[in-house]
């Protein structure tokens, strides 16, 4: 197939104009990435028309800010825990384990005033099994247990993923037991003994009203009309 000159000259041109058009675009990108773009968070009015820069972070002495709402490393405010075990019976995944050690009486108050009358002897989080669902810390009354910004806790030995909140020793489990066990000894030795079960049981009291049925009144004859 013979190409005339003119298209011939005319492809070439094309072929430079959009070569051109692409250096330029490159050289642009170029010049910009002499600086790196500042972090915005993405809740930020500005976070996309911020497209000039280096988008490369320098981690972990530069980090990108995270939203407040996000799913990541679990935290358990001990002091304001009341012990539920409500967060235990809604993980899907059982991540959670909790040692409760009840008191004969109450023993403190939360941030927000509820009462605590439970001990954690235990309050394990496995971070290696949690999947982040976040459902823990939505039935949590007191707001103890929450989700911290922390999304880097990488360790070579998965067992350090089980992270350990409560703060009593061994000496105070031992005796906070042995206070619950006698609680519970005396309320049962106070407790008056259940009567014999082979004594015959009395019967049941007649009722003191006793409805009384009228008789059907029979049905009156019709009268004949004329």
């Amino acid at each position: 197939m013979k190409v005339s000159p003119s298209t011939y000259w005319s492809s070439i041109g094309i072929a430079v104009s959009t070569l051109r058009r692409g250096l330029v675009l490159t050289l642009s990108h170029f010049l910009n990435a002499r600086k790196s773009r500042s972090a915005l968070p993405i809740q930020s009015p500005d976070y996309f028309d911020n497209q000039q820069g280096i988008a490369t972070v320098q981690y972990p002495h530069e980090t990108i800010p995270v939203p407040d709402n996000g799913r990541y490393k679990l935290h358990n405010e001990i002091d304001d825990c009341i012990v539920c075990d409500k967060c235990v019976k809604i993980c899907p995944v059982n991540c959670i384990t909790i040692d409760p050690i009840k008191s004969p009486e109450e023993f403190g108050k939360t941030s927000d005033g509820t009462p605590k009358r439970i001990y954690a002897a235990k309050f394990d989080i496995d971070m290696g099994k949690c999947c982040f669902c976040g459902l823990c810390t939505t039935v949590c009354p007191t707001e103890c247990l929450t989700m911290t910004k922390e999304y880097d806790f990488s360790v070579f030995d998965i067992r350090q993923h089980n992270f350990e909140f409560a703060d009593m020793s061994q000496n105070e489990i031992d005796i906070k037991k042995q206070a619950w066990e006698d609680f519970q000894k005396a309320k049962a030795e106070a407790t008056p003994p259940a009567a014999d079960a082979t004594a015959s049981p009395k019967p049941a009291p007649k009722p003191v009203f006793k409805p009384k049925i009228k008789p059907p009144t029979p049905p009156t004859a019709p009268t004949e009309q004329e």
